[in-house]
Order: C-alpha cells, then sequence, then structure tokens
C-alpha cells in the first residue's frame, strides 16, 4: 500500500518524537546509574544507544526518501539537524553510562552521594498474572504498595518515561530505584508465581 504525504510526514514526526523520548530517557537513566553506581542502569542506557542509533538511521532515510517536493521538503532539514542533536545526546548518555560500566571509581562526592541514598536499582518483569497489567502507572499505585519508583518501562526493544497514564501490559519490563526492602515486593508484585526472570 503506497502511503500519502500526510501519511508519510506523520511518520517521521512520530519517529522524531521517538528519538527526542528516548534520547531523554537515557539522559536521565545515565545520571540515576552515575549517582546509585547502578550497572543494571549503565546497561540499559548502552542497549538503548544503539536502539537510537538505529531509530536516527531509519529516521534519516525517511525523511530524505520523502516524495516530497522541494519547498515541502525545506522544513525537513531542521528536523534532521535536530535528530542529529538528539543521537548526539543519546551518544553523551552512553559516554556517563561508561563511567559506570568501566568501573570508574567515583568520585568522594558522588560516593558520599551513593552512600547517603541506600537507594538500589532492580529490573522486574510483569507476568500475565500481574495485578499491574492493564493499570496506569498511577492506578497500580507501584511506589505505595513497595516503595520503588518505576525509572522506565522496557517494552520489546523500546524503553518508555514512565507517565501517571501509562498503561502497563504484561511482559514489560520495569526498572525501579528505592529503598532495598522493596525490591522483593516489587518482584512479587510484578511476577506473583516468580515465573518470570530479567535477562
Amino acid at each position: 500500500m503506497v502511503k500519502n504525504k500526510r501519511e508519510v510526514f506523520e511518520e517521521i514526526v512520530a519517529r522524531f518524537v521517538e528519538l527526542k523520548n528516548t534520547s531523554e530517557l537515557m539522559i536521565d537513566l545515565a545520571y540515576s546509574s552515575l549517582m546509585l553506581n547502578s550497572k543494571e542502569l549503565a546497561d540499559e542506557v548502552q542497549r538503548l544507544e544503539e536502539y537510537v542509533d538505529n531509530l536516527h538511521t531509519d529516521f534519516e532515510l525517511l525523511a530524505l526518501t520523502s516524495d516530497f517536493k522541494k519547498e515541502e521538503a525545506s522544513g525537513f532539514l531542521g528536523l534532521i539537524r535536530l535528530g542529529v542533536a538528539t543521537e548526539k545526546i543519546a551518544d553523551a548518555a552512553a559516554e556517563i553510562a561508561e563511567v559506570v560500566l568501566r568501573g570508574i571509581e567515583p568520585h568522594p562526592v558522588l560516593k558520599l552521594a551513593i552512600k547517603e541514598a541506600e537507594e538500589t536499582v532492580t529490573q522486574a518483569c510483569v507476568t500475565a498474572d500481574s495485578p499491574l497489567v492493564n493499570k496506569t502507572l498511577k492506578e497500580a499505585r507501584v511506589h505505595e504498595e513497595t516503595g520503588m519508583w518505576v525509572l522506565a518501562i522496557r517494552r520489546g526493544e523500546k524503553s518508555l518515561r514512565p507517565k501517571p497514564d501509562t498503561v502497563i501490559y504484561a511482559g514489560d519490563i520495569l526498572l525501579a530505584s528505592g529503598y532495598a526492602q522493596g525490591v522483593e515486593d516489587l518482584k512479587k508484585l510484578a511476577s506473583p508465581e516468580q515465573t518470570c526472570k530479567v535477562e
């Protein structure tokens, strides 16, 4: 099926929005990985960096191969430049995460902040029998139930920055931070039968 110009334009915009949102999420996760000295979050940032590289390539190819007239396509130049900027943000986030993955000794100020925080990071996969399934984050009340804050939701290849109206689905992986006592509570809430393990 051949797409009309409006559909192509909407697809270009949707890809750009995904690029922007993913690079913003990566910066949040990278700083959290540094502050919490979390290899799990740093690994997620690295995984997302590769995803953004592929997304950026697809975005540019779609914009460059669209069948718009010169005057219609001139606005795409700005979008392409913004796409390059979002990819640079993603690269910067990966560099921050690399500090954690390489085991570089944190600055004394960061060490003190990590020690004072007493926080940890965990991942929990949501199984079909979880009471979280098909609820929004607001309805699920994850923080109230477990003391853990959901930092990101991995859904397939994508990672989403959670909002109160974000719906949780079976198969989602929740990346969360909070006090260590809440880790087991989160995992039981996400996977009551403990049948799901995060790779």
